[in-house]
């Protein structure tokens, strides 16, 4: 084998550009999604999970390839979003940790972190599925490590492992039997491909398509009138750095970062506070960003800093949102936190006892660091998340292994008509979290959701014609019903869910759905079941025009 070896700053540089070749193609890759219904979001959660880490390597020229990847790892684990973005920041935790004691690396030595980040990656998800990018990485890894002979370079190995990858990506509709009825291959493998692509294309000297680091978040022009020479300061300033321990100030060996949390926690809230050997990240929402800078300092030197106005930053609502409820003094026994979107079933979901509602759903993930900040926010003593969307729960309990300030429960929430059913049992009268948890799960049984969106594309899934703009409506990812109008879908799904079998039918009407449409529903309804109590909520929410819930 030759010679040629693998530093920390070309990792980085390689990384870059498969990081805005993933971001170059993320539409495409969004695309991919099964389903014909607008929440495609693979790419984007991908791009964001490995922007983050790259956010988090920026500046720092490091030579050692362990500790490169160490600090892309830490950053792509804060910012994974969905369960791609989950998986992928665990294919880099392996990589990282295989990586942790080598300056440079050699072939051998990135074929063994590749297989060490396939293994790392399937330990993290509960039922490992074949066809996915789990079977995609593995099958490329253990081809191209199987190749490696004395002649092998860098350049083979990578040729090997992107033809086998691309092989792999071929052959998922195989393995998938929903991929293979709707005609496309796995979208995670896909975003996978597109960052081998782009390192190695990266490596052979050409230029990545877009800008090296992708972007973190949608940019979107500060409204500068929003705080104008009037204002009064409400929402404080988000104030993040990376702070590297010096040995002149501080006892490094005998530092404990739990006490340097407390600190943090008398000088703002929302903090977001961990370890690296000796960089501590620190994320905080403070009034006074001078005097957490000063008092931060004592303990070393600022390797990045970035301090944002919030009310320029976001929207009130946004920032009502992060700060509802603000941290409370006294450690709570237990709280609830649950994700949502749409202002209307945020409400909802507050009245029936959560505490904190994250602002996500279907295609806006919420990362692993927004359900950090939401556990702190609430300061309780156990926390149960419900999730309530089968792409966040990876998220979730990625959060909760990370949270140590708390005992987190994620209750397994896959959709909105979940987490409702469960929120209208949630009681702590029992003060037994066991109990509660299991109540949460139980309240979930019996319990059956609808959606109703537009089509896409058009399709042909579990027997249902779907022409592109017509509504359809499903359950479960399993195709019931497509008519033209948004109403008229909705009742012929209820009909698919056997509605007549229930009593109770909840229906959450989304942003765009008119009043006559909710009256030609109601009215069909009152037709159809005069026996079935309804109750309406404007809901709000983006994608689906109809959630029903039915009980």
């Amino acid at each position: 084998m030759t010679d040629q070896v693998l530093d920390g700053q070309t990792f980085a540089k390689l990384i870059s550009g498969g990081a805005a070749s993933l971001e170059a193609n993320a539409e495409i890759v969004n695309d991919l999604n099964v389903f014909p219904i607008p929440d495609g979001d693979t790419g984007e959660n991908m791009s964001l999970t490995i922007g983050g880490g790259l956010r988090n390597l920026a500046g720092k020229e490091e030579s050692s390839i362990g500790k490169a990847a160490r600090l892309l790892a830490d950053g792509m684990l804060m910012s994974a979003r969905g369960n791609s973005g989950v998986i992928l920041s665990q294919l880099f935790a392996g990589i990282a940790e295989s990586l942790s004691e080598k300056e440079t690396a050699t072939v051998q030595d990135v074929a063994d972190a590749l297989k060490a980040g396939v293994k790392s990656a399937y330990a993290a998800v509960i039922n490992p599925t074949e066809g996915t990018i789990l079977t995609v990485a593995r099958e490329a890894a253990d081809y191209a490590a199987a190749r490696i002979g004395e002649d092998t370079t860098f350049q083979s190995f990578s040729s090997d492992y992107i033809a086998e990858l691309k092989r792999s990506l071929d052959r998922t509709p195989e393995l998938l039997a929903t991929l293979k009825e709707a005609g496309v291959i796995d979208s995670g493998g896909a975003g996978l491909y597109y960052i081998a692509d782009g390192v190695i294309r990266t490596a052979n000297g050409e230029e990545p398509a877009h800008g090296a680091v992708p972007h973190g978040s949608p940019a979107s022009d500060l409204d500068l009138s929003k705080f104008d020479e009037n204002t009064v300061m409400q929402f404080g300033y988000c104030t993040e750095f990376l702070l590297r321990l010096q040995t002149s100030k501080v006892d490094i060996p005998s530092f404990s970062v739990e006490k340097f949390i407390g600190l943090l926690q008398t000088l703002g809230d929302s903090i977001v506070c961990f370890q690296t050997g000796t960089i501590v990240k620190v994320h905080i929402h403070t009034m006074t960003p001078g005097v957490v800078l000063n008092q931060c300092q004592a303990y070393g030197e600022f390797l990045t800093l970035k301090i944002e106005n919030m009310t320029l930053q976001h929207h009130e609502t946004e920032i009502r949102n992060r700060f509802s409820p603000l941290k409370s003094e006294e450690k709570k026994p237990f709280a609830l936190v649950t994700v949502a979107t749409g202002a209307g079933i945020k409400s909802t979901f507050e009245e029936l006892g959560a505490d904190y509602v994250i602002d996500g759903g279907q295609g806006k993930n919420p990362s692993t660091e927004d359900f950090v900040e939401a556990f702190d926010a609430v300061n309780a003593e156990t926390i149960f998340v419900l999730p309530n969307n089968g792409n966040i729960v990876m998220a979730a309990k990625q959060a909760a292994g990370l949270y140590e300030k708390a005992d987190v429960r994620v209750v397994e929430s896959k959709n909105i008509g979940d987490g409702y059913a469960a929120l209208t049992m949630l009681s702590y009268d029992s003060g037994d979290a066991d109990a509660i948890a299991s109540d949460l799960s139980d309240a979930m049984q019996g319990v059956t959701t609808g959606m109703v969106t537009r089509a896409i594309r058009n399709a042909n899934l579990d027997g249902v014609e779907i022409e592109e703009g017509h509504y359809i409506g499903f359950t479960d990812k399993h195709m019931l019903a497509s008519r033209a109008e948004n109403a008229e879908t909705a009742v012929a799904l209820l009909e698919r869910l056997n509605a007549a079998e229930h009593d109770f039918l909840i229906a959450i009407y989304g942003a765009d759905v008119t009043n006559a449409q909710k009256a030609d529903f109601r009215a069909q309804i009152s037709a159809k079941y005069p026996n079935m109590e309804l109750y309406e909520i404007d809901g709000e929410q983006e994608i689906y025009d109809f959630l029903l819930i039915l009980q």
